[in-house]
């Protein structure tokens, strides 16, 4: 038995301290967001927030976890009042079939957290480990930039306002 901190609740799981965090979150927890890729830590669609820093859920075991924050994308904002990067990707529609969503945004909110103002190029970079076939990279980049501008913004109200494709 251990206690995993997870989108700022303790969660008492019974689980084998080399199970991948992935499977505690799914299964045990039920959180979903975090999707099951490649289970090699070579795709992001599993990407999850530890202490401020985006961490491949699939080949992080638990036991690297004790005292630690993760937060889910389920831990950032609600369907009813969407945190600024859920927002973001909603506006720019920047999801087509959406597996791959999930990392992508828990990656670029790290990315927010330690640069308000990022470059394409950093953006570029931090996204660089998602992988992403559907085509919608150019909408992924609008909506980081969007999430930097709802940060900064007094307003950051669940309004969709969806942009031009």
């Amino acid at each position: 038995m251990m206690t995993l901190k997870v989108n700022g609740k303790d969660h008492v799981v019974d689980a084998d301290p080399d199970t991948p965090l992935l499977y505690v979150l799914r299964d045990d927890l039920k959180l979903n967001a975090a999707k099951f890729g490649c289970g090699l830590g070579q795709c992001g669609a599993c990407t999850v927030i530890v202490d401020g820093k985006a961490v491949l859920s699939c080949v992080t075991p638990l036991l690297l976890l004790d005292g630690k924050q993760v937060t889910t994308l389920e831990g950032l904002g609600t369907i009813e009042a969407p945190a600024p990067i859920q927002r973001a990707f909603m506006e720019e529609q920047a999801a087509q079939c959406g597996y791959c969503i999930s990392g992508m945004m828990m990656r670029a909110q790290a990315l927010l957290q330690r640069n308000s103002k990022p470059t394409d190029a950093q953006i570029r970079a931090e996204l660089q480990p998602n992988l992403c076939r559907c085509g919608t990279h150019m909408r992924i980049m609008r909506a980081v930039h969007r999430a930097s501008r709802l940060m900064d913004s007094a307003d950051a109200s669940p309004v969709i306002q969806r942009s031009a494709p």
